[in-house]
């Protein structure tokens, strides 16, 4: 008994070194980190969607960690609100009503108005203007591409370049931002190309208020959008918001 304990011990051991690994900046990276990042690019590249079964044997045989560690990056997840998990049937990701997508909006528009205000306030040298007109270029610039994983990697981009000139770390914790990520790559393939075109120009207007320095400005360029997203979300027809069943 003790013999088969320590070998147990072991093993576990063994296991959570495999599934560490360093990042080039020295800090160490678990595996509910590597798990997490890969399957919200993946949702923002459209290899995951909305609704698609996970398979354990092959997110193990890609990241190379242990199915231990693989669920609970997948518990992670789920608490997230990215993965939904089922005991018999396992995990999916996620998908979203539309009072679940409204919620949310209603959710992320005030500190989206924060980081607005205090970008506008605190935009002052020439590289920061030129960061968040490239952020709204490379937005317009996937859009027309029509790429939808560009377009949420671009838009990403905007929401790091804003907040990180505005000053408050804290927006970046407090934003969920990867949980909009998830609705976005789950209506982007429904809206019309009006809709889309609509949401894309939003951009444009926040970043030409924060350079000018123009926090009011900035306010309501981002509340406008974000009442434009609402209108797009309430013209959507229901198979835009599928429930999942399992």
């Amino acid at each position: 008994m003790a013999t088969s304990t320590k070998a147990a011990r072991k093993s576990v051991a063994m296991d959570e070194m495999e599934d560490t690994k360093t990042a080039s900046d020295g800090s160490v990276v678990s595996a509910a980190d590597r798990v997490s990042e890969t399957i919200l690019q993946g949702i923002r590249a459209g290899a995951f969607v909305p609704g698609q079964h996970l398979l354990e044997p092959d997110l193990t045989r890609r990241l190379g960690i242990s199915r231990g560690s693989l669920r609970e990056a997948l518990k992670h997840l789920a608490a997230a609100g990215i993965v939904t998990l089922n005991r018999f049937r396992g995990a999916y990701i996620s998908t979203l009503d539309r009072k679940s997508v409204l919620d949310l909006l209603d959710t992320l528009e005030p500190l989206a108005r924060l980081g607005a205000r205090l970008a506008a306030e605190n935009c002052s040298t020439e590289a920061q203007r030129k960061r968040m007109q490239v952020a709204a270029a490379n937005i317009d610039g996937a859009t027309k591409e029509r790429n939808r994983g560009l377009y949420l990697d671009r838009r990403r981009q905007f929401y790091d370049a804003m907040i990180d000139i505005g000053g408050n770390m804290e927006l970046a914790r407090a934003m969920p931002l990867s949980r909009t990520d998830l609705f976005r790559a789950q209506v982007e393939t429904i809206q019309t190309e009006r809709q889309r075109m609509l949401h894309a120009s939003g951009y444009a207007k926040i970043t030409k208020a924060i350079v000018e320095n123009d926090p009011v400005s900035a306010d309501k360029a981002v509340k406008k959008h974000f009442d434009g997203t609402r209108k797009t979300i309430h013209e959507l027809p229901p198979h835009a918001f599928p429930s999942l069943e399992i």
